[in-house]
């Protein structure tokens, strides 16, 4: 059972991200404020939860937060910056962006960066624990499922419609075939075989 608050403040905002491990399109971060009270019986953690329950709940969130928001940050800023500290911005952005202004932030993981003078909280695993980080989970996930639907039509040779970036056997032999596109991420090691040195 999750649970509906860490803290004792109104407005706690619960934050997470989907993409960190992908080898093109962006990280996606999204904040979400929730009301007291709140309950929606089939929400768990993003990773848990089938594509259809995720698009089921999606509007639901919507329409029962008091606050959401949700922000793309493209492999250009992941490159010039690093996944992690690009992980962090995109949340910051998200809280940055929620009406009311957040009293308290609760993260998914274990590495955040205090933005505006929020007290916040990392919680690890905080997305099977919290309904807030939870919420957040969800629309990450559906908001970059989304976004790597759209780009899958302008590069469909590496079927980002299923395997949306992430490192799949199918998307590495495309990236072998093709080449790379101004979506892959170029700071990543795109091919296992990157790692070997030549003398």
């Amino acid at each position: 059972m999750l649970k509906q608050r860490f803290s004792n403040y109104q407005f706690e905002a619960g934050t997470d991200e989907a993409g960190r491990g992908c080898l093109a399109g962006p990280v996606t971060a999204s904040a979400v404020i929730l009301p007291e009270n709140f309950n929606l019986e089939l929400l768990n953690d993003s990773k848990q939860l089938s594509e259809k329950t995720r698009e089921h709940l999606k509007p639901m969130i919507e329409e029962m937060a008091i606050s959401f928001s949700v922000t793309h940050l493209n492999p250009k800023i992941i490159d010039e910056i690093n996944i992690l500290n690009a992980s962090i911005k995109a949340m910051q952005d998200c809280i940055i962006k929620l009406n009311p202004t957040p009293d308290y932030i609760i993260v998914d993981g274990n590495r955040f960066k205090s933005i505006n003078e929020i007290p916040f909280s990392t919680i690890v695993k905080g997305d099977s624990k919290y309904l807030s980080i939870a919420a957040a989970s969800v629309l990450a996930k559906t908001y970059r499922d989304e976004y790597m639907n759209q780009i899958h039509e302008e590069f469909p040779m590496y079927n980002w419609k299923k395997n949306k970036g992430y490192p799949t056997l199918e998307h590495r032999e495309a990236i072998r075939k093709y080449g790379t596109t101004k979506y892959h991420r170029m700071s990543f090691r795109l091919l296992p075989e990157q790692l070997k040195l030549e003398f």
